[in-house]
């Protein structure tokens, strides 16, 4: 106990010393008495003299108090720091980066990165990981994959990541996304069958799937999303197209260089009020064209070419008021080229080069004439650059398909430019206006197009 009681009056002491020695700076020397002996020190220090009161300092005019201390920096948000912990995860699993990007991947706030934007999220106005932008990154790595990175990345848009080497298969989380508009994973490494996971993302009105490896049949609930633009082609995909096709309300539609067959699904139709660009092409689509095609007012481009299509082409592709590109080269068509077909008003090209068409009328010729018309390769007698009479002969001698004369000939629209088209002496020899840049649907042939 004594030393305990020794070490609080140590302290106690020190305690009082160190409060005068505080207090000691505004004693003046003439108001403080010239101490010479230690203890008359002591007596100052420790117990001092009561009757002694220190000055106030005086305050100099003009002096303000001073500024307070800056406010801290604002916090980032943990919306951003749990992209940004997922964004560092992927960053790991990335061995080359050609352009950079993971050069400005410093710090712990993801929305200063090269290929991240953020913005307030609407439930709670805190900043976000809103878009991602890889195209054309070319980001590689031996196993870049997207589950633990855009699946991670709930409050994104928009994500765009064209030409990178993406493998595996998206993430099933990705249907719980109830803000994504776009998702473009084109030209990538993706397997499997079709990501059935991208049609609970209810609000996508952008899906870009092409240059992929995925297979087997694509779902009905494609068709029913909400989207602008769909394009799934240069897969793997097979097996006949849905028939609920025509229940998109897509602008832009792309099947190409897949493994589809059957016919072109009639319900086609429905899509009159909204379609635009469609393409069949380099598929094993069969059957004959169905009429249906003709109701596709808005269309400017359809292409079916390189297919396994017969019979004629039905008078009702006529009412294709806006088309400019009508492709159906290399497949089995037959019969008469429809002369109203060739009085289309916006028609820049009509190419039905390889089939095995008969006869063509004035209105044709003169296209062919004006380079607008290819039916090269067919059985045309008087023209030049026809298939062998020999393998017109076989392909003849086949019962014909596809021949009711009443879907053949009925028309489901006023042709006006008929009425008002003249005679070849008469008719001034324009040349079609040549459009600025290719299709959009043409750009998506391209694996780092649009």
């Amino acid at each position: 106990m004594g030393s305990i009681s020794i070490s609080i009056f140590v302290f106690f002491c020190a305690s009082i010393l160190f409060l005068y020695l505080q207090n000691y700076n505004y004693v003046t020397a003439a108001s403080v008495p010239v101490i010479r002996t230690n203890r008359e020190a002591s007596k100052v220090i420790i117990g001092g003299d009561h009757s002694y009161r220190s000055p106030s300092p005086k305050l100099t005019k003009g002096c303000s108090l001073p500024p307070p201390p800056p406010p801290s920096c604002n916090p980032i948000s943990p919306r951003v720091l749990k992209a940004t912990k997922a964004i560092k995860t992927f960053a790991s699993k990335i061995e080359c980066d050609p352009v950079g990007y993971t050069e400005t991947w410093k710090g712990d706030d993801a929305c200063k990165y090269k290929g991240f934007v953020c913005a307030e999220h609407p439930d709670d106005n805190l900043l976000a990981v809103a878009g991602v932008d890889f195209n054309g990154a070319n980001f590689n790595g031996r196993d870049l994959t997207l589950e633990g990175f855009i699946d991670e990345l709930e409050d994104i848009t928009i994500f765009h990541a064209n030409s990178n080497n993406f493998t595996g298969k998206i993430p099933s989380k990705i249907a719980q996304f109830r803000f994504l508009y776009e998702l473009d994973l084109s030209n990538n490494r993706l397997i499997g069958d079709f990501p059935l996971e991208v049609l609970g993302a209810k609000n996508l009105t952008f899906l870009d799937l092409r240059f992929n490896n995925f297979s087997g049949k694509v779902p009905p609930g494609l068709f029913n999303l909400d989207v602008d633009v769909l394009f799934i082609n240069n897969n793997n995909l097979e097996q006949p197209l849905p028939d609920n096709l025509g229940s998109t309300p897509a602008l832009y539609l792309t099947f190409a260089n897949n493994m589809f067959t059957g016919p072109i699904p009639k319900s086609i139709r429905g899509a009159s009020e909204t379609l635009i660009e469609v393409l069949f092409l380099n598929n094993r689509l069969s059957g004959c064209l169905p009429m249906e095609i003709g109701y596709l007012k808005k269309a400017t481009l359809f292409d079916a070419s390189n297919n396994q299509l017969t019979g004629p082409i039905p008078r009702s592709f006529a009412c294709l008021a806006k088309i400019e590109l009508l492709n159906f080269n290399n497949n089995k068509l037959f019969g008469a080229v429809p002369e109203d077909v060739c009085k289309l008003p916006n028609l820049e090209k009509l190419s039905l080069a390889n089939n095995y068409f008969t006869q063509v009328g004035p209105a044709c010729r003169n296209l062919i004439e004006r380079k607008i018309l290819d039916v090269t390769s067919n059985c045309i007698l008087d023209l030049p650059y026809q298939k062998p009479k020999a393998e017109c002969a076989r392909f003849f001698s086949k019962p014909s398909l596809c021949i009711n004369h009443q879907v053949l000939t009925y028309i489901p629209c006023r042709l006006p430019w008929v009425s008002k088209w003249k005679s070849d002496s008469g008719r001034p020899a324009l040349t079609p206006a040549v459009s600025a840049s290719p299709p959009v649907s043409y750009r998506a042939h391209s694996p780092d197009g649009l």
